[in-house]
């Protein structure tokens, strides 16, 4: 039915080294080149990275707080197959008020760098893609070796029985 290519905090500034943009936009491409199209959770900074985007498949994006891209908004809800989607770049901190006064099955947001697909205790999904050029490792877990961050965005279908599956995708370095 729908096919999602999920993204967050690219933070691609005029500074950014092409070299650089150009590797990490070549991968991006070729992940999300089968999807209907992305979600980008804030914080790209740049609007040619958002225009680059745009050019694999249009793109719904929101604003984070190292963005001056004036037209994005801070907050947008997608509808898709049985789903209520909201997209944000920081996590409210009460969640579950949240969801119930915007009444979504699942909530779309970066800020953290650090990718996760979680379901809450009322029914309710957080997704949040991480980064592909500013990583973040996740805390250390006892008995655990030390994690290491690593490059990353998310695909997210569903299908005609609105089953959703979500796939976190880490980049090369």
């Amino acid at each position: 039915m729908v096919k999602y290519g999920i993204i967050s905090d690219t933070h691609f500034t005029s500074e950014t080294n092409s070299e650089s943009l150009d590797l990490i936009f070549k991968q991006i491409r070729s992940i999300f080149r089968n999807v209907d199209a992305i979600i980008h959770a804030g914080d790209i900074s740049n609007k040619k990275f958002l225009d680059k985007l745009n050019s694999i498949v249009p793109t719904k994006a929101i604003r984070g707080e190292s963005d001056n891209i004036e037209e994005l908004p801070h907050y947008l809800e997608i509808n898709a197959g049985k789903y209520r989607i909201g997209v944000i770049h920081k996590r409210p901190s009460d969640l579950e008020a949240f969801f119930r006064e915007k009444n979504l099955n699942i909530l779309i947001f970066g800020h953290t760098h650090q990718p996760l697909i979680v379901g809450t205790s009322y029914n309710t999904l957080l997704i949040n893609p991480g980064s592909p050029t500013l990583p973040k490792a996740p805390s250390e877990k006892h008995g655990f070796n030390k994690p290491i961050p690593r490059p990353s965005v998310i695909t997210m279908n569903i299908d005609e029985n609105n089953i959703l599956s979500t796939y976190i995708i880490n980049l090369k370095v």
